[in-house]
């Protein structure tokens, strides 16, 4: 696993609105701002944290160069701009790269459920108009379906600026598999914050996270700890914080993240519909997970 160009921290960061729900660009420059001093490696932009589905493109490309004004250099910048339309896929990837981004992601098509040749044919259509680096993004939870080994695997084989992949099948058998057959210069982030552990653990090199919106340093010193070679303190720590990676998905993504940074006095504005902000119980319960870990006072 030779190529960490996008180190091992990668924060899929939320997207901050004002009192209307529009783009709050100012928010967003403090919350990568953030980012970067709390120890995040790289950030990715519009992800699923960063609510994709309701940010459209020209909104997305404010932002995109909002943050780039503010941190642009200092950390890399990862754009989400995988659709379920790979003509419209392309034309948005080839608008973001002008911009001076350093990445891209790209989501399995959602909805349309395409067989395992129209995933692969897609993901290459993609790359081939491009020149930036792109990270594969499975999440069948999400897109109903797995992006199988086989195909993962041709796509790392083929493309030459495919150079990684955020797995968050839970299937860990595949992501093994993945790990021991990729070429030495594709590497497998964990798609899940409580999962990035076992995932290093098979071959993994770190995590594209939503906890580390709330708390990037406690997520840093987990993953240091692991490649120090100290696993015994890894698990430790990893399980210290435990019971807030599992809290901040009691509902939809990013809900809650967004409640637990208002918790901690910073403030990036609710949901857009058809996500729902979250309830007074549902604030509550996670106030008392913050503090048994000892985010909040």
């Amino acid at each position: 696993m030779s190529d960490l160009r996008f180190g091992r921290l990668i924060t899929a960061m939320i997207t901050p609105f004002d009192k209307d729900r529009k783009l709050d660009l100012k928010r967003s420059q403090e919350c990568a701002v953030r980012q970067l001093e709390g120890g995040a490696d790289s950030i990715i932009l519009t992800g699923t944290t960063g609510e994709s589905p309701t940010v459209f493109y020209p909104d997305k490309m404010k932002y995109y160069q909002a943050v780039i004004e503010a941190v642009g250099g200092k950390l890399p910048l990862i754009c989400n701009v995988g659709d379920n339309c790979t003509e419209d896929s392309i034309n948005f990837a080839r608008e973001v790269e002008k911009l001076g981004i350093d990445g891209l992601m790209l989501v399995v098509p959602y909805y349309n459920k395409p067989p395992q040749e129209g995933l692969y044919q897609h993901f290459r259509a993609i790359a081939e108009s491009v020149d930036l680096p792109i990270i594969l993004y499975n999440i069948p939870g999400r897109c109903v379906i797995n992006m199988e080994v086989s195909t993962t695997l041709r796509l790392a084989n083929d493309c030459e600026n495919i150079v990684a992949i955020k797995e968050a099948s839970g299937k860990l058998t595949q992501i093994a598999q993945i790990c021991a057959n990729a070429p030495d210069d594709f590497v497998v982030y964990s798609g899940d914050d409580d999962a990035t552990l076992p995932i290093m653990e098979l071959g993994g090199v770190g995590v594209i996270s939503t906890i580390s919106n709330v708390v990037p340093w406690r997520m840093k010193e987990i993953i240091d700890t692991f490649v120090s070679g100290d696993v015994k303190k890894a698990w430790e720590l990893n399980d210290a914080l435990r019971p807030l990676m599992k809290g901040l998905f009691a509902t939809s993504n990013p809900i809650l993240p967004k409640a637990a940074l208002k918790l901690l006095g910073f403030d990036c504005g609710g949901v857009r519909l058809p996500l729902v902000d979250a309830t007074q119980e549902q604030i509550d319960t996670l106030a008392g997970i913050m503090r048994q870990v000892g985010v909040l006072d």
